[in-house]
């Protein structure tokens, strides 16, 4: 069953690699979407796709982050899975 997750990530998560940790764990993972930091310096948001289990894999993972960040609060919707990334990249 494919799946879209739509997740913002609150708590100290911009400055601690977080992008680029969950860009690793997607392709680890073969999910494909993207992630970017939030304005307010606080926040991570991101489109994860891909099977249930791969998706479920990064948001797991997405509740801790790497080392460095403090996760406060994950806020997480599913939406309709359109199939339309290739990759999973860092958007700026």
């Amino acid at each position: 069953m494919k799946v879209r997750a739509h997740i913002t990530v609150r708590g100290r998560v911009q400055g601690v690699f977080f992008r680029a940790s969950m860009r690793e764990i997607a392709l680890a993972n073969g999910v494909t979407g993207w992630v970017r930091n939030l304005a307010d310096g606080r926040s991570v948001e991101a489109v994860l796709e891909g099977d249930w289990d791969s998706v479920e894999k990064v948001l797991c993972w997405s509740l801790r982050g790497p080392p460095g960040a403090r996760v406060e609060e994950v806020e997480i919707k599913f939406e309709k899975y359109k199939g339309e990334f290739k990759t999973f990249e860092i958007r700026f």
